[in-house]
């Protein structure tokens, strides 16, 4: 391992363990990801157990919460705790339009979510993060892990040179390149988003620099030529996903809620139980615009 992200990894596993008083955190990995016990989210929090979930948020970026018995009432009102609810760009006639229902079963031919990305990183003010909470796993409860790559170690592990060289490019995001590129056109009532960001920018909430491109959703950098662009872009697409350091998994029960920060990781929806059923419902909060 390189010096500086020895370094980088060394500021993160030897930071002082912080005492919770309203639950017990346990990490999943000493880098990213937490489980959360203790709480039942289907009751008001406490004014405590707010800020104490707000700082284990910052400080670990997933949150896994097991054994939820929660009314989608809940589970909106949980997500309300963190900001304004995020309506679901293209909701179905009748339904809840701040809930996304995911469902993948045998008459399935794609899921929703199987590829390394960040949701709605095209909108001017990219959502602040995801609440997804699972009602029925697929049988013999396997399969339909989630992965998650840390964005601000993906970051930090790069060069110092090829830190200040991405510090000085912007990314555009498109909201059509999923569809294009599943040989689809958007439906026309979508109101499509586009936007030009930092390819490194600050979290708003802690201040520290993220890596923010990804596959799905990035369609090039302007200051540079297709081809360069591409190739970069390759580049950090690549490592994003093949270095595991930067990864957690979370392995679903029925009635886990994950909450992640959309801003600070990538997340990846395997989808290894075709045939098989899983379900679950989504609340996503609103976010604010990313500056370098």
């Amino acid at each position: 391992m390189e010096e500086y992200a020895l370094k980088a990894v060394e500021q993160l596993t030897t930071r002082p363990v912080e005492p919770y008083d309203t639950f017990t955190l346990s990490p999943i990995t000493p880098l990213l990801g937490a489980e959360i016990s203790g709480l039942d989210l289907s009751r008001e929090l406490t004014p405590q157990q707010e800020k104490e979930l707000t700082h284990a948020f910052h400080a670990h970026h997933v949150l896994v919460f097991r054994d939820q018995d929660l009314t989608p009432e809940q589970h909106k009102r949980f997500a309300g705790v963190f900001g304004a609810l995020h309506p679901v760009a293209l909701p179905v006639e009748g339904s809840d339009p701040y809930i996304l229902d995911i469902k993948a079963g045998k008459e399935s031919r794609q899921v929703a979510g199987n590829g390394w990305h960040s949701d709605g990183t095209a909108d001017a003010e990219p959502s602040l993060g995801s609440m997804l909470y699972i009602t029925t796993m697929p049988e013999g409860d396997s399969g339909g892990d989630t992965l998650f790559a840390n964005m601000h170690l993906a970051y930090e592990l790069l060069s110092p040179a090829l830190r200040g060289f991405l510090e000085t490019l912007t990314a555009v995001h498109d909201g059509a390149l999923p569809w294009t590129a599943a040989g689809q056109t958007p439906p026309p009532e979508y109101d499509v988003p586009r936007t030009e960001h930092p390819v490194v920018v600050r979290h708003p909430e802690n201040g520290r620099k993220l890596l923010f491109v990804n596959a799905p959703y990035t369609s090039h950098i302007p200051q540079l030529s297709r081809t360069e662009s591409d190739t970069l872009l390759d580049l950090l697409h690549t490592h994003v996903a093949r270095t595991p350091l930067l990864h957690c998994r979370v392995r679903w029960q029925e009635r886990t809620l994950v909450f992640w920060d959309n801003r600070s990781v990538q997340h990846h929806a395997v989808w290894d139980y075709f045939p098989l059923t899983r379900e679950g419902r989504r609340v996503a909060i609103d976010g604010s615009a990313l500056r370098a």
